[in-house]
């Protein structure tokens, strides 16, 4: 069951809300009308690695306000999700996804002011066992 949230710890999320790499070199606009959609984690070998809580937002709701040089891609295994981190500070900050190539993934933590370990009982979607792999 997908979690979804319109404030975090008594903070809002807002229907414009920006979003930074730790180094501010990267800064993002995502439009959040419904607030934090499709909260998760995941246990694939990358998310494991990385510990990000993730929301997703459609193609069109994320924006590079600055610092788009200074995003580097990653890419793994089937090179069907693009994995982008600031290359000045390291830190994840979106990815466009594999199970769902029309939307990005964002790291919560990058948020103005949202703390994502306040987020009571995130799920974690099966990436070992991505769904893209298996036949409906």
């Amino acid at each position: 069951m997908a979690l979804n949230l319109t404030e975090v710890d008594s903070v809002q999320i807002l229907i414009k809300h920006k979003a930074s790499c730790h180094c501010g070199a990267v800064e993002l606009e995502l439009s959040l009308p419904d607030g934090l959609v499709d909260i998760r984690c995941c246990d694939c070998s990358l998310c494991r690695r990385k510990g990000a809580i993730v929301a997703s937002v459609p193609l069109s709701e994320l924006k590079i306000l600055k610092g788009e040089k200074n995003l580097r891609l990653y890419q793994f295994n089937t090179k069907t999700a693009k994995h982008y981190f600031c290359s000045i500070c390291g830190i994840y900050t979106h990815h466009q996804r594999r199970s769902n190539p029309d939307q990005y993934g964002f790291n919560v933590a990058c948020l103005e002011g949202i703390n994502p370990l306040k987020i009571d009982n995130v799920p974690t979607y099966d990436g070992v066992y991505h769904p893209a792999d298996h036949d409906a």
